[in-house]
């Protein structure tokens, strides 16, 4: 889904027929053109989204409050999706903050809309972060490419909800949790799956990530990345792909990893990014985790695999053996109906003597 984040005061975009302009409280922190409220704890407050219809016709807008989340690329994804809360999360947007689920907005005007936001009672230090999404109701868009293929999109704006109690910095960690091989389009990857357990953002990740056959040490997958983002309280899979057209073999492997944070000029260790250029940091992570690949997993991961040539049934020895067994098992059976027939042809002989 196509989004547009508001970070400026009035957001417009030709996909769009109607404008979102959120109204910035006193409590505010900084001047970023979306909510980073500071509340004290269990305060209750309404904040104003102003919409503008710019059309002249009727526009119904769906609205829906989302818990900030990580996807597959390391960006921070503030709108509804179907990645699970991690099990850090305590405190999740959609608990704290409400909104009508939709507006209808008359032709060329403009409508407040309220949206009620609760702060927990209990003192922490850290972020509540999500978002607020309004999508066109059936605002559907059908694009024809070259192929004659149609893709529906679907256009939304974002506005970011980021609450805290303070402004205490939270001191960001990670973790490693489970290495397993998976798919990502219809490729083979191996996904190593990274967590943020703390309430603050995990932000400018530089990632490098190495995984070794074990059983075979020929074997050697590498993917690095740079300028991540975590949000707080969240996880995700950090693929490493095993290459187009390359089947994935069944053995151990190791993942060896190192994750950067936090740039600083002033930082005590150092990265050499993809332009050759030294970047310091703040924070380092090292992982290493075996894990294995079973065959009947790759096997299967294999045959989804849309870049791996499929082999040829006439090649496959398994076909070949299967075939020869049933023809043993014929010979066979014909051989002991080829006996039993002549036994009871010369019996019936030595009865006519």
């Amino acid at each position: 889904m196509p989004l547009s984040l508001a970070v400026s005061k009035e957001v417009h975009a030709n996909e769009f027929n109607f404008s979102v302009n959120p109204v910035l409280p006193e409590n505010q922190i900084g001047e970023s053109g979306y909510f980073n409220l500071q509340m004290s704890p269990g305060q209750s407050q309404t904040l104003t989204i102003t919409l503008k219809n710019t059309t002249d016709k009727t526009v119904v807008v769906e609205e829906e409050i989302a818990s900030a989340t990580t996807n597959i690329n390391g960006v921070v994804e503030y709108s509804p999706n179907k990645i699970k809360a991690d099990s850090t999360l305590k405190y999740n947007l959609v608990d704290h903050a409400s909104i009508p689920k939709e507006v209808s907005l008359q032709p060329n005007s403009s409508q407040q809309v309220k949206v009620s936001v609760t702060m927990p009672k209990e003192i922490f230090n850290g972020v509540i972060a999500g978002g607020i999404t309004f999508k066109e109701k059936d605002s559907e868009k059908i694009n024809s490419n070259s192929k004659g293929l149609s893709i529906q999109n679907k256009y939304a704006y974002v506005v970011a909800l980021l609450m805290q109690q303070n402004k205490n910095t939270v001191a960001p960690d990670l973790k490693l949790n489970k290495v397993e091989p998976s798919q990502v389009n219809y490729r083979n990857v191996i996904n190593a799956n990274l967590q943020n357990p703390m309430a603050g953002y995990l932000n400018q990740m530089y990632v490098q990530a190495e995984v070794k056959g074990v059983s075979n040490s020929k074997l050697s997958y590498k993917a690095n990345k740079e300028m991540l983002q975590m949000a707080p309280n969240s996880n995700f899979d950090y693929p490493v792909s095993i290459g187009d057209g390359n089947k994935l073999e069944a053995g151990k492997y190791r993942l060896s990893m190192t994750v950067y944070g936090q740039k600083n000029n002033d930082g005590k260790f150092t990265y050499v990014d993809s332009k050759g250029k030294e970047q310091k940091f703040d924070y380092q992570w090292k992982f290493t985790k075996d894990f294995t690949v079973s065959g009947k997993t790759a096997s299967k991961l294999n045959s989804k695999d849309v870049t791996v040539k499929k082999t040829p049934w006439y090649e496959n020895w398994l076909i070949w053996l299967g075939l020869l067994l049933i023809l043993l098992a014929l010979f066979f059976l014909f051989f002991i109906l080829w006996k039993r027939r002549k036994k009871e042809e010369e019996a019936g002989k030595k009865s006519k003597i």
